[in-house]
Order: C-alpha cells, then sequence, then structure tokens
C-alpha cells in the first residue's frame, strides 16, 4: 500500500520543528505534521514566504496549530535566538526536521565566514541540534530526521582538512559534500544516542527528484552551469510534486515501525512511494569522526547526547 499523508498517526500533544517551512519540501512537511495533530514551529528566514505558507496550512487545516520563528541557518546568532526562542517555549520538542538547504550556488560565505552551503546545509543544523538538544531528551521518544539528497552518493568525501573548499570551490561539489554531510550526521547522531541509552532517534530521508522551490532558486542565483538547467528542466517535467517529495521525511518522523538510523527515499530513488532504503556506505567511522571534529570547531557547540 502506497505511503501517504493519512498513513501519519496522531500527532496531537507533539511539539514539531520543521526548518524551512515556508514553501517546497519544508511546507509540506509542516503540513502533514499539523494536518495529523502536531503543533509546529515553521522555523524559516523568509518571513513574508512564511506567513504565505501558515495560511495555506490553515486553509488546508483550519484547526492546525502552527507558529513562525525566524531563523537563518547562515548565522550562527540567528540559529541561537532561535532556539532560544523554542526551547524557553517547548520544554520537551518531539521531533526536529532539518529540511532547509541551498543548492550549487556560487561561491560566497555566511554571516560567520563559513562556505554557504556547507554552512547552511550542514553547520546550521548543528547548532540547532545542538542547542535543542536537550529539549528533545525530554520528549518521551524524540527524533532527529535529515533531509539529505541523492546527490550524497556523487561526494567521495567530506574534505576534513578543507571543509569549505577555499581554492577549490565547484558548486555542486559543495552541494554534494554538503548532502553527505547531512546523511552522515543523521547517523552518527543516532550512534551517538545508542551509545547514551536515550530514548530518542536519527533518521535521515531524500525527497527523490522532486519539482520544488529549489531548483528555481539555484537558477535564479546562477552558477550551476548546464547541470543546473537540466535539473531544473527535468524537475518541472518528471518530478514528483513537493507534497509527494515529503513523504519520505514525513514517515521518518512519524512511522511507528521505523528504526533509529534508517534513510526513507522514494521506492524507485527519483519517484515512487516513501520506502525504507539502504544505508551502507564503506568509511563511515572515519568520516563520522571527522565530521563531529569540523562542526564543534566551526561552530563552538557539541552534539553529544547524555542519558
Amino acid at each position: 500500500m502506497a505511503y501517504t499523508t493519512s498513513s501519519i498517526p496522531e500527532q496531537t500533544g507533539k511539539v514539531a520543528i520543521v526548518t524551512g517551512a515556508n514553501g517546497g519540501l519544508g511546507l509540506e512537511i509542516a503540513k502533514g505534521l499539523a494536518g495529523a495533530g502536531a503543533h509546529v514551529v515553521m522555523a524559516a528566514r523568509n518571513q513574508d514566504k512564511a506567513k504565505s505558507a501558515h495560511n495555506e496550512i490553515l486553509t488546508a487545516h483550519p484547526d492546525a496549530q502552527l507558529e513562525i520563528t525566524e531563523l537563518d541557518l547562515g548565522s550562527l546568532a540567528s540559529v541561537e535566538r532561535a532556539a532560544t526562542s523554542i526551547a524557553s517555549n517547548y520544554p520537551a520538542v518531539d521531533i526536529l526536521v532539518n529540511n532547509a538547504g541551498v543548492m550549487a550556488l556560487p561561491e560566497r560565505k555566511t554571516a560567520d565566514g563559513f562556505e554557504m552551503q556547507f554552512g547552511v546545509n550542514h553547520l546550521g543544523h548543528w547548532a540547532l541540534t545542538s542547542r535543542l538538544l536537550p529539549n528533545l531528551l525530554e520528549a518521551p521518544a524524540a527524533r532527529v530526521v535529515a533531509q539529505s539528497s541523492m546527490a550524497r552518493l556523487t561526494a567521495t568525501k567530506i574534505n576534513i582538512d578543507n571543509p569549505h573548499l577555499i581554492g577549490e570551490y565547484a558548486p555542486w561539489k559543495a552541494y554534494n559534500q554538503s548532502k553527505l554531510a547531512n546523511y552522515v550526521f543523521a547517523l552518527g547522531l543516532q550512534q551517538r544516542f545508542e551509545d547514551a541509552g536515550v530514548n530518542a532517534m536519527s533518521l535521515v530521508a531524500h525527497p527523490g527528484l522532486t519539482n520544488s522551490d529549489l531548483q528555481n532558486t539555484t537558477q535564479d542565483h546562477g552558477g550551476a552551469g548546464f547541470l543546473g538547467w537540466f535539473s531544473q528542466k527535468w524537475a518541472k517535467t518528471s518530478g514528483m510534486s513537493p507534497a509527494k517529495g515529503a513523504l519520505p521525511a514525513l514517515r521518518a518522523a512519524t512511522d511507528p515501525n521505523a528504526t533509529g538510523g534508517t534513510l526513507y527515499g522514494p521506492r524507485f530513488n527519483t519517484f515512487g512511494t516513501a520506502v525504507r532504503r539502504p544505508t551502507l556506505r564503506p568509511g563511515m567511522r572515519k568520516m563520522t569522526a571527522g565530521l563531529w571534529e569540523i562542526s564543534a570547531r566551526e561552530t563552538g557547540l557539541e552534539v553529544a547526547p547524555t542519558s
């Protein structure tokens, strides 16, 4: 049986944080969780788009419990402000979906001097997860979901010595590395949850080929070359809708039979119903150790759960 939003079990009483909930996949993830009864915090940089998304969800689910929190993942100060606000309002956070991201941008830096894609897609989410970890561990069975991509498969490694690709930057190389970082972070966090003996799970999802805002934004910024043009055209002609592309992340966040460390994605990689996918990749232990070292050094924050 195909997985749909009707498959989501009752979420009433749960608090869910969704980054990038102002459009595309994030909007659909927030809509799915809110429709199942969760109180959803829509964490987004663009406040005008977030308000429009908020109204769209209420149109679909008039009784939805929603609020908007400003979050710029390209600024550690913004992450701190958002996390502080969330933590003060919600002692226990049940679901954190680290969804927001940018793709194949021309070389540029975050407010803290990080390469933009690694900074937003990984380091910003690392910092948010770190700051919300006490609240996540207060929940009976929290879940952290990372939104990765098939692009992780084309990254050969995470550059431990030069994560910001100084002197060797290429838009797609940086994007692929950031999506591999999302994947490694999710699986590494699960291992740390298990080592600490806490009742929390970390999972990872990828949306397959989805016609979302991401491809259009990439083209608007320029710098992605022919592959950027091709990915935009391919997504428009063959991609799934954002509602379908959001289903792997929704399943990771809510499936009562899910286990930590699971990857959910479309059955046929680029399209299809949300199913469990293999998570095998050589060299994970070394990559995980390196990613933890880089991330703690760059952000000044640890992600080290304790029981």
